[in-house]
């Protein structure tokens, strides 16, 4: 644990600020800097707790050699100028995540959850069967629970979900899982990694000093996946919609070690890309003995997770969806395929310099592509080049109140913005409610 030193913590998002909090009661002296000016509120915390606050564009002015450790925000890039001095000065660089590992009792079994799509799903699915065991579970990680937040709180012989992203991943050394789950891979964040093996290696650290004690669950339909982990020592299970593996689908039914846990038809959450997230999660809970009764009840009812596919109302025949979280092309074209009904379609955010083209094959069912923000202008040309009428505005609102004037009963209308949110909000969760607010304002 970081004890009696001196740390600088590099951006005031959730886990920021969480782990200044808990290594504030370690006797550390702490500087927390953001480039954003924040809540008033949050700043008296803070600074009640003896942390110091800075906000500053030039943040590498702010780290000198006095410093053990830098703690940065996962979504803050290797090469920011403040991590690059840190490096140079000799300061130890990690993440929030990398920070609290040695406060988790070493009896916690720890399962990891990471993919291109289908994270949170699966990490809250498996969360919520594993609570129908008498173990205490926790959940954290990327799904929007800092470690850092409730690692005090776990018991001896605990299990820990955690959803952990290539951010994430990025900044360990010795944290480690028990069980990690890589979903799929396909080519996103690219801008951040600067290309696509990059990605893919960091998402390979989920097996992080994993031996043959340890478990990895795999998506066997995934090429890439198969060859990425081809060389992990980990005890292998694989998952698939399409063949026969140690979980599958065959004729809409869910089989697990030869018998059936569950018919498609009674799982609320629909489409393959679902089954295949209630798959791993299943695969999961059979490890830990969770029955088939458990899964039916939860599974019968699980309506998805917030701001995934998530519908919000019907408004004069019209189907509102919130799918804030799809910030890449493959979560859109997931969004896209789970319908069939015409479509008009809410697009737009951070420009990250990708191309849209890969969502082309999934507009058949679109009337209109309503692009705002950074990425307006591009998604407007993309719409033209495949036919499909385009309506440019500046902001979410805006498009909320044009897509539904133009709408017509019987039309779904979805948010599925194919960007990251950072260039008018705080995150994908700000993005969602927004969208929310305003559908549920419309009359």
């Amino acid at each position: 644990m970081i004890e009696n030193k001196k740390v600088f913590i590099l951006g005031m998002a959730r886990s920021g600020i969480s782990i200044a909090k808990l290594l504030s009661k370690y006797h550390n002296e702490i500087v927390i800097s953001d480039t954003k000016e924040q809540e008033e509120s949050t700043v008296k915390e803070l600074e009640a707790l003896g942390i110091q606050v800075v906000i500053e564009e030039q943040q590498e002015t702010l780290v000198d050699k006095r410093f053990s450790v830098l703690i940065k925000n996962p979504a803050i890039r290797k090469d920011h100028p403040a991590v690059l001095k840190a490096k140079s000065l000799g300061i130890e660089v990690m993440n929030e995540m990398e920070a609290c590992f040695s406060l988790i009792p070493a009896s916690t079994t720890i399962i990891g959850i990471t993919g291109s799509n289908g994270k949170t799903t699966t990490t809250t699915i498996t969360y919520e069967l594993l609570k129908t065991l008498s173990r205490p579970v926790y959940l954290a990680g990327n799904i929007g629970i800092p470690l850092a937040s409730v690692v005090e709180e776990i018991k001896e012989d605990a299990l820990l979900v955690m959803e952990i992203s290539d951010h994430q991943l990025m900044d360990i050394q010795n944290f480690k899982t028990n069980i990690s789950v890589l979903t799929n891979l396909s080519e996103v964040h690219t801008d951040f990694h600067g290309s696509y093996e990059a990605y893919k290696n960091a998402k390979k650290r989920i097996f992080n000093l994993h031996t043959s004690s340890d478990i990895a669950i795999l998506n066997k339909e995934n090429e890439d996946v198969l060859r990425l982990t081809k060389d992990i020592p980990s005890k292998k299970y694989y998952f698939s919609s399409k063949e026969k593996a140690d979980i599958y689908l065959e004729d809409d039914k869910i089989i697990w070690n030869g018998e059936e846990v569950i018919k498609t038809s009674a799982i609320q959450i629909k489409g393959i890309h679902n089954y295949e997230n209630c798959m791993v999660a299943i695969l999961i809970a059979k490890l830990f003995g969770v029955t088939n009764a458990a899964i039916q009840n939860f599974l019968g009812t699980f309506k998805g997770v917030e701001h995934r596919i998530e519908y919000v109302r019907t408004l004069k025949g019209r189907k509102f969806y919130n799918d804030s979280k799809a910030t890449n092309n493959e979560s859109t074209i997931i969004a896209l395929n789970s319908f069939q009904e015409d479509t008009i379609l809410i697009m737009g955010g951070l420009d990250r310099h990708i191309p849209f083209d890969a969502i082309a094959p999934s507009l058949t069912h679109v009337r209109c592509i309503i692009s705002y923000g950074e990425t307006k202008e591009i998604i407007s040309a993309f719409a033209s080049v495949n036919h499909i009428e385009s309506i440019v505005v500046d902001t979410l609102e805006i498009a909320v109140k044009k897509a539904y004037e133009m709408s017509e009963e019987g039309d779904v209308i979805l948010l599925s913005p194919a960007c990251a949110s950072w260039d008018q909000f705080k995150d994908f969760e700000e993005r969602g409610d927004m969208f929310k607010n305003v559908v549920n304002a419309l009359e």
